[in-house]
């Protein structure tokens, strides 16, 4: 099997730091009965008593009305790529040069391997339009283009 790569939209939303604040998220989207592929939550340093979650993918009206009841929206500056493929050795060497080489700055990466199927999400910058304010990333490929020249590097 061959490795297929594909654009994630990511959502995201401040969280209280506190047992049951990610259920409470899950849960809203649970009763809109949708199903998740990523969800990552942490801690915020910089603000003590507060977290972050994020997770994907969100469609659909039930699933982005139940998402902005629970705090979310779409995630500014921050995409995903899915990988899924067999496993091999190297692969995962290939795959985060395929995207450093289509000059993608990595924001994380999550990879499981189970009975010998990948699947991987590398979370990355999005670029800016000018105008926007904020760092640039002029010259960097993102969205459907580095979508693109993954799955062609993994061929």
């Amino acid at each position: 099997m061959s490795s297929k790569v594909t654009k994630m939209d990511v959502w995201s939303g401040e969280i209280q730091d506190q047992p049951g604040a990610v259920a409470g998220v899950l849960r809203q989207l649970a009763e809109a009965n949708k199903d998740l592929e990523m969800v990552v939550a942490r801690r915020q340093s910089d603000r003590p008593g507060a977290g972050i979650v994020f997770l994907a993918p969100v469609k659909g009206h039930r699933a982005t009305a139940a998402a902005a009841v629970a705090g979310l929206s779409p995630a500014p500056g921050v995409a995903a790529l899915r990988v899924e493929g067999t496993n091999r050795p190297g692969l995962g060497a290939k795959m985060t040069s395929a995207i450093a080489d289509a000059g993608i700055n990595m924001r994380g990466l999550s990879a499981a391997v189970a009975r010998q199927a990948l699947r991987s999400l590398h979370g990355l910058r999005q670029r800016r339009r000018r105008g926007q304010g904020g760092e640039s990333d002029q010259g960097r490929r993102h969205g459907k283009d580095s979508e693109s020249e993954v799955n062609q590097a993994l061929g």
